[in-house]
């Protein structure tokens, strides 16, 4: 039988990487400072988590002396931290690179064979547990991809892991609804898994509830289905008045997953059904003013092998009714996935292989944007950890598709590889 002393220095350990990398966290080693305790506890090589890691994830990102940390105000209602839990996230990249961007309507294209992209990303991270059963949890980006000048805030929730007393928990807030299978923000290679970002199942505004039940993990959830920079002032009573709408209509996305071991082998089953805008305009580019249905099915598998050896794999099938104002009554459906592999032999190293693939399916010869869904890839990645949470990356990617000329009145589809060599680091502190 585990003794009280020894679960409290497993939550101690798991303090420390806490919020590092979790199922919906980016790096963030503030409980590291607090607790004195090593990442390496939850963490196979940052940020991936390892077993542990996730079991502690799932304890709503707690210990079970959460509130020692807090500052003492004499009032047992009020449970304030210590100082406010903060930490950042950095990264750095040079480039080499086929691939660049051209305009669909003129085809005019932007190229740059060498590409410093530093800073690629600056984000500074906060969450702390507030009561005995409610967590929050956000961050925000001062700097990514070049958009330097603006705040961004993604990931940004409230977290209550026992609903009266029913043993199920909910989230509220903005979160990716891919976080079910792979999150994204723990992968190590720099290259993403596209069929997420293509499937527009990534950031949303809504409701999360989970619970296991038996061998059984349950995730059911309630979206707007129009990712999460959409707002409208509320205006018919009157004038300028104080309030916004989140959403543009009555609908929500409904989605969820049910996931067990099947042996050692980790399977998910991931659904979804909703609504989103179509498009019209030239080469599609414009978002029409019709509400288009969308579903979308898929299936996720994961394990490990001696502790050093880890594979994912996930497909996903879409299917877009009437999406396209050129043709509304076609439907249209598309497939892809990814499949992927960490290895970790030591301390030092860690390396990486994904393949990301999807096929166009019925966007193909559409003349729009969206015959560029077509993606065949592979991706190779090499970590050197200078410390535990300062990594190097050398990252190869090889377009596995040949170039497809313009065939249509616009410049769509695959008109150039996408090859590169990345080099740069990846920081939290």
């Amino acid at each position: 039988m585990r003794t009280k002393s020894t679960s409290h220095l497993l939550a101690a350990a798991a303090a420390a990487c806490l919020l590092l990398a979790s199922g919906h966290l980016s790096a963030m080693p503030e409980f590291a400072r607090k607790y004195d305790m090593t990442c390496a506890a939850c963490h196979a090589a940052y940020p991936k988590l390892n077993q542990f890691g996730e079991f502690f994830a799932g304890n709503n990102f707690k210990l079970d002396n959460w509130d020692a940390g807090t500052t003492d105000t004499g009032d047992k209602r009020l449970k304030l931290p210590d100082y406010p839990p903060l930490a950042f996230r950095a990264q750095g990249y040079f480039q080499a690179r086929e691939g660049g961007n051209i305009d669909p309507i003129t085809g005019e294209k932007l190229q740059a064979d060498t590409d410093f992209q530093s800073p690629y990303l600056i984000k500074m991270l906060s969450s702390a547990p507030l009561s005995e059963h409610i967590t929050y949890y956000f961050y925000a980006i001062f700097g990514e991809k070049g958009g330097n000048g603006e705040v961004v805030v993604e990931d940004a929730w409230f977290r209550h892991d026992d609903i009266f007393g029913s043993g199920i928990g909910m989230m509220l807030g903005q979160f990716q609804v891919s976080d079910l299978m792979f999150p994204r923000e723990v992968r190590l290679p720099f290259q993403d898994y596209m069929a997420y970002r293509m499937a527009g199942i990534t950031y949303e505004r809504g409701v999360l509830f989970d619970r296991g039940v038996g061998p059984l993990d349950i995730g059911l959830g309630f979206v707007n289905g129009n990712g999460i920079s959409a707002h409208f002032d509320v205006n018919s009573p009157g004038f300028s008045r104080p309030d916004n709408l989140f959403d543009s209509d009555n609908s929500k996305t409904v989605f969820g997953r049910v996931g067990f071991d099947l042996g050692p082998v980790a399977v998910g089953l991931f659904g979804l059904d909703g609504k989103q805008r179509g498009a019209g305009g030239p080469a599609g580019l414009d978002t029409s003013g019709r509400n288009t249905d969308k579903r979308v099915a898929g299936i996720d598998l994961s394990g490990s092998i001696g502790g050093r050896w880890y594979w994912y794999a996930q497909y996903l099938w879409n299917e877009w009714d009437g999406f396209l104002d050129a043709a509304p009554d076609e439907e249209y459906s598309w497939d892809g996935g990814f499949a992927g592999i960490d290895y970790i032999p030591n301390d030092r190293w860690a390396f990486s292989a994904l393949y990301n693939y999807a096929d166009a399916g019925d966007f193909a010869n559409t003349d729009t944007i969206y015959e560029g869904i077509d993606i065949n890839s592979m991706t190779l990645t090499a970590s050197y950890y200078f410390m535990r949470n300062l990594k190097g990356i050398m990252e190869l990617n090889v377009d596995l598709l040949d170039d497809d000329p313009q065939s249509g009145n616009y410049y769509t589809g695959h008109l150039d590889q996408e090859h590169y060599l990345l080099l740069g680091f990846d920081a939290a502190y």
